[in-house]
């Protein structure tokens, strides 16, 4: 053999080792990605240990407010992971937005919203679940919050490894009853309130999918089957952005000026409905400008709800840290004022250590876990575009101003993801009724076989019904979980 045939084997000999080398590396480096994740959020959940008993009360529940503020982080960065898809994931499933600007403009919003709109003072979780005297003991009532932390976020935690949006807000609920019962029987459960959580819980999904219908229908109607699209965008495009705004400023009136002063529903209408008209008239030279030179045709539609889902998607994100961050920092803040004052009831008041951790921790749990379920929400449950993800956030906000206005406690999440399911199954009807009318105008065709019609579904029934089955069972689950960790800190304290 020649020496350079020899020379030219080793060559190869060597550039297959070091390819594979590379291989290896490459894969080492996407196994350690998730290990970098849980590095980080452990590193979060330590420095909210620290915080607690850095900015606590010297005293014996010391390491009980360090344990406590463990739990509430680990349930902030669930709620991150978990929650905050229903809000971008519209946005990034018609792609509008990239997966790393949702998670930016997510998480300045998310933490905007805990921070500025968070209230200083929150009506904890537990003053509603179990009511105020049902459990008079100081230390049991904080085993049952510290139960109840605990268990809501290893709950989130499984549905969203299992890939379903699930609502935190029916977790902790479920946790605290689960827990309270386990503590002093039935009756530490006010079943009134837990009676009105469920009827939210159903109507929730089925009207926020209805109102997401119901838009969609319009923009078909008024501007996609019109012949001159363009025109007819030019009129309506500012009036949905006007509804879009009017709701969400009567909603942050709602649950985002308690700092400054309390307002009413109709207080808070009004100053919706003006904000509304003052946005549909100033968008409309806006959207004049954009169409200039679209050309008739459904593409340039989409680009023109483009920067409307950009804002209604950053809307959303706010309203959701300024609601939802009182699931982790409200059984926390119960806790310190078990442990201070001795009172079980009542309001209790959130100190600035315990809302940055309800608001660092969502976001960092969305930056960490939350594309995982972002793809979910935005693209495998239907296919989304601009004017169905707008359909989503509008009806979203719209839903919960009129739930707010009737007194039923809803979920976010199972209002975005219920007008998700409504734009999907709305579709499905309205392809199958212009499939209907071009059959009977066409005499002897055949109907479609059995798969053909499968096809054609455009909501995946495999993610439909794995989200039900996590939405019955979250409240259930969680609160047998509660009541298992309860009795379980009690012979852990035995």
């Amino acid at each position: 053999m020649a020496k350079g045939e020899i020379r030219s084997d080793h060559l190869d000999t060597l550039d297959h080792d070091l390819g594979r080398y590379s291989n290896i590396e490459l894969a080492t480096q996407y196994a350690g990605r998730p290990l970098v994740g849980y590095g980080f959020a452990l590193a979060f959940l330590l420095l909210a240990g620290v915080a607690a008993l850095t900015f606590s009360t010297p005293g014996s529940h010391a390491m009980t407010l360090g344990a406590a503020a463990v739990f509430a982080g680990y349930l902030a960065l669930n709620i991150g992971a978990n929650d905050v898809a229903n809000n971008m994931g519209p946005a990034v499933g018609a792609r509008v937005l990239t997966m790393g600007g949702a998670i930016a403009i997510a998480a300045v919003f998310e933490s905007a919203g805990a921070l500025i709109a968070g209230g200083d003072v929150v009506d904890t979780v537990a003053g509603g679940i179990i009511p105020p005297g049902a459990i008079a003991d100081p230390r049991i009532f904080v085993r049952v919050m510290m139960a109840a932390l605990l268990s809501a976020a290893i709950w989130v935690n499984i549905a969203t490894r299992a890939g379903a949006p699930v609502s935190t807000t029916h977790a902790i609920v479920g946790s605290i009853a689960g827990a309270g019962i386990a503590a002093a029987g039935w009756g530490a459960v006010a079943w009134e309130t837990m009676l009105s959580i469920t009827l939210g819980w159903v109507v929730s999904p089925l009207l926020g999918g209805m109102i997401a219908a119901a838009v969609l229908w319009v923009i078909k109607a008024r501007i996609i089957y019109r012949e001159d699209k363009i025109a007819a965008a030019r009129t309506w495009v500012p009036v949905l952005v006007g509804v879009m705004g009017g709701a969400f400023a009567c909603y942050l009136a709602l649950k985002g000026l308690n700092r400054l002063a309390v307002v009413g529903f109709a207080p808070a209408l009004s100053l919706g409905c003006a904000a509304g008209m003052a946005l549909w008239i100033g968008t409309i030279p806006v959207i004049r400008k954009q169409s200039e030179g679209l050309e008739n045709r459904d593409k340039s539609l989409k680009r023109l709800f483009g920067l409307p889902l950009i804002v209604a998607a950053a809307l959303l994100s706010f309203a959701h840290g300024a609601n939802d961050v009182a699931n982790a920092v409200g059984p926390l803040a119960a806790i310190l004022k078990a442990t201070t004052t001795g009172l079980t009831g009542g309001i209790a008041v959130v100190p600035a250590w315990d809302m940055f951790i309800g608001a660092f921790g969502i976001s960092l749990g969305l930056i960490l876990f939350g594309p995982r379920l972002i793809r979910m929400v935005g693209s495998r449950i239907t296919r989304l575009n601009p004017m169905r993800a707008y359909c989503v956030a509008l009806s979203a906000a719209v839903t919960v101003i009129l739930a707010s206005g009737l007194g039923i406690p809803v979920s976010t999440t199972h209002v975005a993801v219920g007008a998700i399911f409504g734009v999907g199954f709305f579709r499905e009807w309205y392809e199958a009724r212009r499939l209907r009318r071009s059959s009977a105008s066409v005499a002897n065709r055949p109907p479609l076989a059995v798969e053909e019609r499968r096809r054609r579904k455009l909501v995946r029934r495999s993610h439909f019904l794995t989200i039900m089955a996590a939405w019955i069972v979250t409240v259930p689950a969680a609160g047998v979980l509660s009541g298992l960790v309860f009795m379980a800190m009690g012979l852990a304290g035995d």
